[in-house]
């Protein structure tokens, strides 16, 4: 049996466990953040399968949760979150990192962070377990910050942004609805919209019986109704469907219970593949089939299961 998919190990040199790893844009950067307070970065060859380390970014007083690389057409730039309570921003030039902007603004752990579509310029949203959401926006060469309190009880743990395809309130109106999802200790799903220039409750989505651990707004790429992907402490991804294209109306599929705890859920860049990995140290693809069931296309613990086989 062979393999379409080659795997290569890297070495980050972290010292404790690692929360997050994000390719940049275009795949030639990465960026790794682990508990030990750290983010390292590497070169990536895409050629060779071969990486370089850079650099070692040390700002941070506490674990680092989660990274997110602006699109490039703003520059180099990497947004981390922390344990202590920081959103920090950095920014490459010339080949050196620096600290660009630093938000302190929260009064406990800030969890996710998510860059918007670049069509909307430069904009951070923010989840904190104090919470709240910021949404940081870069205008007239300085940063502003929008926060909506209250956001999620007991905490928010993840965000994520709707497509800019989404953003047009009526067809034809010219209006623009910018418009984010997040998911918190509440056990609900949320998505916010801009109104007036501050962000409101638009639609309170229940179906979770724990919290929510992440959330995912699919890609628009080729498809003509939206998707929210969450997943649960209560092991449950649901997939939310808004098939009337109004961002209020949105139904609810059950994609499957897991064994365990479910922490991430990822879409493809065409957004008909979720990937989903939990408290069970494994990865697994889903695709919807014709016959409109979600199904498992691949898992890691049977292509671990095959290479043994070999």
């Amino acid at each position: 049996m062979s393999s379409a998919f080659s795997v290569t190990t890297i070495d980050t040199g972290h010292e404790d466990m690692i929360h997050d790893a994000q390719m940049d844009f275009l795949g030639t950067k990465l960026a790794t953040c682990s508990c030990d307070k750290s983010i390292r970065l590497f070169d990536l060859n895409l050629n060779t399968g071969t990486q370089t380390f850079v650099t070692e970014l040390k700002a941070h007083e506490g674990p680092v949760w989660q990274l997110a690389w602006a699109h490039p057409r703003f520059g180099t730039l990497l947004a981390s979150c922390s344990y202590d309570r920081r959103v920090i921003i950095w920014k490459e030039t010339d080949g050196k990192w620096e600290i660009h902007y630093t938000y302190d603004g929260h009064d406990s752990s800030v969890n996710s962070v998510c860059w918007s579509p670049p069509e909307w310029g430069l904009m951070l949203a923010c989840g904190s377990s104090d919470s709240s959401i910021t949404v940081l926006s870069f205008s007239n060469d300085r940063w502003v910050t929008s926060k909506i309190t209250n956001a999620h009880t007991l905490g928010c743990n993840a965000v994520s942004w709707a497509p800019s395809t989404f953003a047009v309130e009526k067809p034809g109106e010219g209006q623009t609805i910018k418009r984010f999802v997040s998911g918190g200790c509440d056990n609900l799903v949320k998505i916010w919209k801009e109104e007036n220039d501050h962000w409101v409750e638009e639609v309170k989505l229940e179906g979770h019986s724990d919290w929510v651990r992440d959330v995912a707004w699919a890609p628009a790429a080729g498809l003509a109704r939206m998707k929210i992907a969450s997943s649960s402490q209560d092991r449950r991804v649901i997939i939310w469907n808004n098939r009337e294209g109004d961002g209020v109306t949105w139904t609810p599929e059950s994609l499957h219970v897991f064994d365990d705890v479910v922490w991430h859920v990822s879409w493809n860049f065409i957004g008909d593949i979720l990937a989903v990995s939990g408290g069970d140290n494994q990865v697994s693809l889903w695709k919807k089939q014709e016959s409109g069931t979600w199904e498992c296309i691949s898992d890691s613990a049977k292509s671990q299961n095959e290479h043994r086989t070999l």
